[in-house]
């Protein structure tokens, strides 16, 4: 079996499944690509990242927070101003997140072709079915 620090590797202590699911946040990934230009405002987040809602932004950036990969700053200011940047935890994702949205864009028309032909195959995703 295979084990990290005598935890099953799919078992729910697993620190690659913490990773994982950190990551697979349907949202995330999408934030920190945003965040790598430097630190932008809540309101530049959500208009940039079409479905995001406000919900979602929040608890996205709050788990990013508490997982060290993300900064809030509050400035003292009139209205209050906050701001939200990579730490250098969040900075060392970049090449990663990078590779992923290059492998996306590479291989969206064959994830598209795949998607059609099982729903073809299966009647999946067509109206009929839903």
């Amino acid at each position: 079996m295979d084990t990290i620090s005598n935890s099953p590797i799919l078992g729910s202590t697993c620190p690659y499944r913490q990773v994982v699911d950190l990551l697979s946040n349907k949202w995330s990934i999408l934030v920190m690509h945003l965040l790598k230009g430097g630190p932008r405002r809540f309101v530049f987040l959500q208009r940039h990242i079409t479905g995001l809602s406000q919900k979602m932004l929040t608890q996205t950036l709050r788990e990013l927070e508490r997982n060290g990969l993300v900064k809030r700053t509050v400035y003292a200011e009139v209205p209050p101003r906050v701001e939200y940047e990579l730490t250098p935890l969040g900075q060392t994702m970049q090449e990663p997140i990078a590779a992923i949205l290059s492998w996306s864009r590479q291989n969206l028309t064959a994830l598209i072709d795949a998607q059609e032909r099982y729903d073809g195959q299966t009647g999946a995703g067509t109206p009929a079915a839903n």
